[in-house]
């Protein structure tokens, strides 16, 4: 699963949440979070917990 880093970047934005806190929140590793904005690949798992933790929908945040 690809997770678009900008739209990653502008919820935690909107939400005023930091790389570490959604890492804690979702209960991923901070670096699971920062390969993510680095345009890495997550797993669906992870895709999933970070969506939850932000209480979006993944499809908000996948690449198209």
């Amino acid at each position: 699963m690809r997770i678009d880093r900008y739209k990653l970047t502008a919820e935690l934005m909107r939400q005023e949440i930091t790389q570490g806190r959604l890492a804690e929140l979702a209960g991923v590793s901070r670096a699971s979070v920062n390969n993510i904005k680095g345009g890495k690949r997550c797993s669906d798992e992870v895709g999933h917990k970070i969506a939850n933790a932000l209480k979006v929908p993944i499809e908000k945040l996948l690449e198209k």
